[in-house]
């Protein structure tokens, strides 16, 4: 391209003034790799134009960077709220459990304790930790472990509108939100705001909530020294929380000690003051702040589970709060349930009998005719135990279980010879009653894989005769139960053990004691459900412990069990006359009185490790079981001799009078 000739002198110019600033290379006057090394003067360049790029980009980002108007979740999360049957409040709880709690409320020395341990510069400092800074980003680069520095102002902004993630980004970002906080909120507002939402352990938001979970009263109440622990659990309450075990305990002495000293040295607090703390303030043991303990924990673990499931609702969507769930349980049984199993326990003295009560155990468990739980005892307190030994699956469920086996029989009759026909049996047909009867199969008798003949045994070794099937129920026997399961067939019997509603994985393998439930573990619940089977004419409705459940008002939907055909009406009308006649005469006379026209049914184990009893009423269903176990290997425990009692005494016996208190003081 041919420039004009009035314009070359410029550019020739031009030209010139570019080379003069285009480094020459290879450097002139310069040997070796020097020649190709930048000079001093554009080295300095350089860095004058990356400070002013960063500077400008840091500038920009600062201004167009908003505090964000939303808090994270937990910071607006609401409790959920359990009531009972009649509408009364049963509990409040909440994943996270927070409360405002002003800083003018807030001890002086209390806040000390909390600047010394994570930013004593707090109301000198501009937001930001520079150093701290650095080592994040070090760490964020590097994958290394994360360390402190952050200043109270940081970590507000990255527990209230940000994530934890560790990455350089997220890191810019806590810092301009850090500054532009410091620049447009007082120290005291971003304090209290930090106070009011950071972590402490024990399902608590807040120093308020964390007061009140670690000492049972409120921030203002405390002292320096109870001030100072808390402070600690800020560094990681899963690390500092003594309750957690010794290990936990040593850490949290060693920092609380430390902060005691730190705020000598901050002038947070006197030396003469310091000196008066040499004690550790024992926080409590287990107070999950928001949690209920003693039975109700039980019920709204229950009530949770149920809503989280019917509702189709993410169990972290649940925990953020704001429900309202009213659940099925009634608080006069609960009550009643609750004084019936403590004066079941009055005998036990594992110090004195460790042998025979040592790990001893009642679950107790209540449904209405349509499936309702009305009661459940599920241990001796919540917080103490989160095992529900109602819920529990187990311990074998014995000669309970029989009246299914029963029921089978009615509907589906019996094949006693290969190839032929089923045969129908009734109420009176006749079977041995006699203890030590050979197990029969179509091809002889049952071998099992020992290579012995299995035969049927009865409490107590009692031989009873020739018997029929309502008697055998009525009285317990069980040889002609055990023999009448392989008459069946174990699998029809599994059928309809899984149509009265005990669930498959509680249901053990198919060999003869099956019949008489020495492989099966069902929980007090299901064990209920199943006899409230016999109880409705043979229709089984799925225990549920929510009527319905609102947020914000708005009802949630939840699918309710609906009720489905387990046996023929005229199966389940036989099997509860065997079982009123087994309270009015037969094995659970003892209570015959308590209600008058109750069917209920013992059970007991070969191994004497459970007593069962289950009963139904007009009301409701209820079953207990008594039985021995050490939750570190649950294994069953022989219960020969519980409460001093005889070694030939039924294991049912303490069940069925549990039972006897319960339906007196509730009818």
């Amino acid at each position: 391209m041919r420039v004009p000739a009035a314009l070359a002198p410029a550019l020739s110019t031009a030209r010139t003034q570019l080379r003069r600033l285009r480094p020459a290379y290879p450097r002139p006057g310069r040997t070796g790799w020097r020649r190709w090394a930048p000079s001093g003067r554009q080295w300095l360049g350089a860095c004058v134009y990356a400070f002013v790029a960063m500077t400008g980009f840091v500038t920009l980002a600062y201004a167009v960077t908003d505090i964000p108007d939303d808090l994270n979740s937990f910071a607006t999360q609401q409790d959920n709220v359990y009531y009972w049957a009649d509408g009364s409040t049963m509990a409040r709880t909440g994943w996270v459990s927070r409360s405002e709690m002003p800083l003018d409320k807030v001890p002086p020395k209390v806040r000390g304790a909390v600047l010394a341990a994570e930013n004593a510069s707090f109301y000198s400092d501009p937001g930001v930790s520079p150093s701290g800074v650095l080592r994040a980003v070090k760490a964020a680069v590097t994958g290394g472990e994360t360390q402190g520095g952050s200043t109270i102002t940081q970590q507000y902004v990255k527990n209230a509108y940000l994530n934890q993630d560790r990455t350089l980004s997220r890191k810019f970002t806590e810092v301009l939100l850090a500054l532009k906080l410091d620049n447009e909120k007082s120290k005291d507002q971003i304090l209290q705001d930090y106070l009011n939402t950071s972590w402490f352990g024990r399902g608590t938001y807040g120093i308020q909530r964390a007061s009140q979970a670690y000492y049972g009263k409120d921030v203002s109440q405390l002292n320096p020294s109870e001030g100072a622990f808390l402070a600690s659990l800020l560094k990681g309450a899963g690390l500092f929380d003594p309750a957690i075990g010794p290990e936990n305990r040593e850490r949290a002495v060693e920092r609380w000690s430390w902060i005691l000293d730190r705020m000598v040295e901050t002038g947070q607090l006197s030396a003469a003051e310091r000196a008066t703390y040499r004690t550790f303030p024992e926080p409590s043991a287990t107070s999950l702040a928001g949690v209920p303990g003693a039975q109700t924990g039980y019920l709204v673990e229950m009530a949770k589970a149920y809503t989280v499931k019917a509702g189709r609702i993410k169990e972290s969507e649940f925990d953020l709060g704001g429900y309202q769930i009213y659940t099925t349980f009634d608080k006069d049984r609960m009550t009643a349930l609750t004084a019936a199993v403590q004066e079941a326990q009055k005998d036990f003295d594992p110090e004195k009998r460790p042998d025979s009560d040592k790990f001893a155990k009642i679950g107790a468990a209540s449904i209405a005719p349509d499936g309702r739980l009305l009661a459940v005892y599920g241990g001796p307190d919540y917080l103490k135990q989160g095992f529900n030994q109602a819920n529990a699956t187990t311990i074998p469920v014995g000669s309970a279980f029989t009246p299914i086996v029963y029921a089978a029989a009615l509907d589906e009759g019996i094949v006693r010879t290969r190839g032929k026909a089923r045969t129908p049996v009734s109420p009176t047909s006749v079977y041995d009653g006699n203890d030590q009867v050979t197990v029969q199969t179509p091809e002889g008798p049952y071998w099992d894989r020992s290579g012995k003949v299995v035969k049927g045994r009865n409490d107590g070794g009692r031989n009873w005769g020739q018997v029929t099937l309502h008697q055998a129920v009525a009285n317990s026997v069980n040889t002609p139960l055990l023999q009448l399961g392989l008459d069946v067939g174990l699998d029809q019997v599994e059928t309809y053990a899984e149509r009265a509603g005990l669930l498959p994985s509680s249901l053990g393998p198919r060999i003869p004691n099956f019949a008489v439930g020495e492989n099966s573990t069902p929980s007090a619940i299901r064990m209920a459900s199943a006899y409230q089977s016999f109880a409705a004419d043979g229709m089984h409705t799925d225990p549920y412990s929510v009527r319905s459940a609102t947020r914000g008002g708005t009802p949630v939907p939840l699918a309710a069990p609906k009720a489905n055909r387990a046996m023929s009406a005229k199966a389940a009308r036989a099997v509860t006359d065997a079982l009123k006649a087994s309270v009015s005469e037969g094995a659970a006379k003892a209570v015959a009185k308590a209600h008058p026209g109750a069917a209920g049914k013992t059970g007991t184990t070969a191994a004497n490790t459970a007593g069962w009893f289950v009963a139904t009423t007009e009301q409701e269903t209820m079953a207990v079981v008594v039985y021995r176990m050490a939750l570190t290997d649950l294994i069953p425990l022989p219960l020969t001799g519980l409460g001093g009692d005889a070694p030939t005494t039924p294991a049912s016996n303490r069940a069925v009078s549990l039972w006897g208190d319960y339906v007196k003081a509730v009818k």
